[in-house]
């Protein structure tokens, strides 16, 4: 009978080594969680235009940069998408982080659509900046027959001239001039006298969102 081989002991060394490489590497000693795919990001997050940008950057890109609202359609429609599902879930996304952050700014619904606007506690500062010039301010007597219409729209002009008790002709074009009025319409009477209501730029300019936001007549407190 054949006497078996010497084994050099750096080879048995050699061979242990070896096998415990084996046992580290067996599949079941790797736990299911180090095989699992990562977890996918979310949705939003992986949102993108048609031009291959993230779609939450590109549309804070474009709320800041316009100076009047703009539709969810509108947006959507920029940036390439189909719904304007992942443009509200982005704006909402926004808002969150502004929140966090104590952002001076949010997106806000304005005149059927949305604005990037500062908060209302940074108005006062806001003023100190802006200076507006005084030849853009609107007169007392203009102010009074602009909230007539706003409130009785649409309404004729002899209805704004009864109630003010003095002629609005000039003063109705120079609303218009101002694009605060328009023409809505002609009345069913004889001659088809015209119709008068605000402009989507009067909603801009006082903050609201449509027309039901004006407040209620009997909550207006006189001039001091």
């Amino acid at each position: 009978m054949p006497e078996a081989a010497a084994v050099p002991d750096g080879a048995v060394a050699q061979a242990d080594t070896a096998s415990a490489a084996v046992e580290v590497v067996a599949p079941e000693a790797i736990s299911p969680e180090a095989t699992a795919p990562a977890a996918p990001a979310a949705a939003l997050e992986q949102a993108l235009t048609t031009d291959e940008m993230p779609l939450i950057p590109v549309l804070e890109a474009l709320l800041f940069s316009s100076d009047t609202p703009l539709s969810l359609g509108k947006l959507a429609e920029t940036v390439g998408l189909d719904s304007t599902k992942p443009v509200k879930m982005a704006v909402d996304e926004l808002n969150q982080s502004y929140e966090q952050r104590h952002a001076a700014y949010r997106i806000e619904e304005r005149a059927g659509g949305l604005q990037m606007l500062t908060l209302p506690q940074y108005g006062e500062y806001i003023e100190r900046l802006v200076r507006k010039k005084d030849e853009g301010r609107l007169t007392p007597a203009s102010l009074e027959t602009l909230a007539i219409i706003a409130y009785k729209q649409p309404i004729l002009r002899v209805d704004v001239e009864a109630i003010r008790g003095v002629a609005c002709g000039e003063v109705i074009r120079t609303l218009m001039e101002h694009n605060l009025v328009k023409i809505v319409g002609r009345a069913e009477l004889v001659g088809r006298p015209m119709l008068y209501g605000t402009t989507r730029y009067f909603l801009e300019i006082f903050g609201l969102a449509n027309i039901k936001d004006l407040p209620k007549a009997e909550l207006l407190k006189e001039p001091k």
